[in-house]
């Protein structure tokens, strides 16, 4: 038997919100090269937010191409691709691929009202009917988001307020089996990213299923949804023109891959059971494989199928984590072109500031909120502010904000796994700030592992799953060569005092809610 090629590589796209990453991964878990291109996003007065497939793609191929083109690269140790990217998106197509118009992203919330009608009913617990509760969390495990961000609830958007487009889709495809698409001329989903349409028989992991009841609850023609695979199996090779669009050689094998959430985790080493990894990018979460299907219907998680054949994946997410200090550099602080890595400068900025941020308190609802509530129309801000704060004082405000919302949902995190997190692999480009791993070790009071080179986490988990796919290891063997970077502790003398902070962190979603939804809903009726 031959024995795989230990040199050979993986080309890895990651489609962030903000961007695509693409790199060479080795088959033992190491990014040997990255390139990053930038993309835009468009957010629409009545909760749309949306973005271009078109760009996607051509900013996947100038990035490859340029890391294509780098001396040292040789193709013909690539062995195969594998895509990752952003979660609960919508890309309608024809039968030509051609996508009908803009993405429909993560962020959009336009199908609340089709989301809360769909999931209505008598006897409600927690706004959901009883009837089509028991149906969909005794199969799937979850349930439609009554805030209208699932795949689902974009689909049933399309239906009711733009039906031609609807007739005309061929297939729905959420945004890493959209690019699967443009790879291999293919039309699949994997058992992971099709979940947010909440129309699969989770119940048994081996066997993932489109269930007849679930697709007659939710209205939606069977025929738009495309076929379902692992995450580990080969959707098919490269072909031709995409070849030619990236700089590869043609059919090289496409594996499956899985969204951001799930290799993330795979990325950071948290391959095991309820070992956990903590993700700070545009958004954020906390997440663990665990040993069985549950769902905490309250705080809007549940354990769903896993990346990894025969798993469970906890599922949280947090509206906006990186993204509000991109908002506080880009609105209010303004970007420094002097500088080449104007990152930098924040982080010299927060640790100049002392812990606490002078009392203010950020909350970073920007764009409403998953967990551990559901709530579409709060909306954050600066607390407590005063003539005494200055750019530091802002600036670590927002990482403090984001580290309590993360408290708020490592409470509920705990709860759902039955044990405490001691230890958390930090990753995300938020893991690269030695300042914002030392706060949320003390704002969540555990050890922050840093894991190395933390902004390629996703890339490098989408190629350890090619690496496991096409035989060259399995996933606990890939993990345990994952190196950590540095290894952060709580600071007793802080722990007292962010918890009064967080106490009060609290108390300000309780105070704000019901004003910003008066607010946001009569904004959304000025809209229309």
């Amino acid at each position: 038997m031959t024995r795989p090629d230990k040199k050979a590589t993986i080309l890895a796209i990651d489609l962030g919100t903000s961007g695509p990453k693409v790199a060479l991964v080795s088959t033992d878990g190491q990014v040997l090269a990255c390139r990053i291109e930038k993309t835009t996003r468009r957010l629409l007065p009545d909760g749309g937010a949306e973005q271009d497939p078109h760009e996607w793609w051509q900013a996947i191929g100038s990035a490859t191409r340029c890391l294509l083109a780098e001396p040292d690269i040789d193709l013909k140790r690539i062995a195969g691709v594998c895509c990752t990217g952003q979660w609960s998106g919508t890309v309608p197509v024809d039968r030509q691929g051609r996508p009908l118009g803009p993405a429909i992203i993560w962020m959009d919330s336009r199908g609340a009202p089709q989301a809360r009608r769909l999931t209505a009913g008598w006897l409600p617990i927690a706004g959901y009917g009883l009837a089509p509760l028991y149906h969909w969390i005794r199969l799937t495990g979850g349930i439609p988001g009554r805030s209208g961000k699932d795949s689902i609830a974009h689909i049933l958007h399309l239906q009711s307020k733009d039906p031609e487009r609807y007739r005309n889709t061929y297939k729905f495809l959420e945004p890493k089996d959209y690019l699967n698409l443009c790879l291999t001329g293919r039309f699949a989903a994997s058992y992971d990213s099709i979940i947010l349409h909440w129309v699969t028989d989770n119940r048994r992991i081996d066997r993932i299923r489109y269930h007849p009841k679930l697709l007659r609850m939710s209205g939606i023609d069977p025929d738009k949804l495309p076929d379902l695979k692992r995450a580990i199996d080969i959707l098919g090779p490269l072909t031709p023109a995409a070849a030619r669009t990236l700089g590869l050689p043609p059919g090289l094998p496409v594996v499956m891959g899985a969204p951001d959430v799930h290799t993330a985790a795979i990325g950071a080493g948290a391959v095991e059971d309820f070992d956990a990894h903590l993700y700070i990018g545009t958004s954020s979460w906390l997440t663990c494989h665990v040993p069985f299907k549950k769902t905490d219907l309250w705080h809007n998680m549940a354990a769903l199928p896993a990346a990894i054949p025969g798993r469970y994946l906890l599922v949280n997410e947090q509206e906006n984590a990186g993204g509000c200090l991109n908002f506080l550099r880009e609105n209010l602080l303004g970007r420094d072109d002097q500088q080449p890595d104007d990152w930098s400068r924040l982080e010299r900025l927060a640790g100049r500031t002392p812990p606490g941020s002078r009392g203010v308190v950020f909350t970073p609802w920007l764009y409403g909120e998953r967990t551990p509530v559901e709530d579409r129309l709060i909306r954050g801000g600066f607390h407590n502010l005063s003539l005494t704060a200055d750019r530091g004082t802002l600036v670590r405000a927002v990482m403090e904000g984001v580290a309590f919302n993360t408290r708020w949902l490592k409470r509920h995190v705990q709860k759902f796994i039955g044990r405490p997190l001691a230890d958390l692999r930090m990753v995300g480009g938020g893991a690269c700030s030695d300042v914002w791993c030392q706060i949320m070790a003390d704002v969540l009071q555990c050890r922050i592992q840093q894991v190395a080179n933390p902004v390629e986490t996703n890339a490098r988990g989408a190629g350890i799953l090619a690496a496991v796919a096409l035989g060259f290891g399995t996933f606990a063997e890939v993990a345990a060569g994952l190196p950590i970077r540095r290894i952060f502790r709580p600071n007793p003398a802080h722990r007292e005092m962010y918890a009064r902070m967080f106490q009060a962190y609290l108390e300000l979603y309780r105070a704000h809610r019901k004003i910003c939804a008066r607010l946001n809903q009569s904004r959304a009726r000025e809209a229309k």
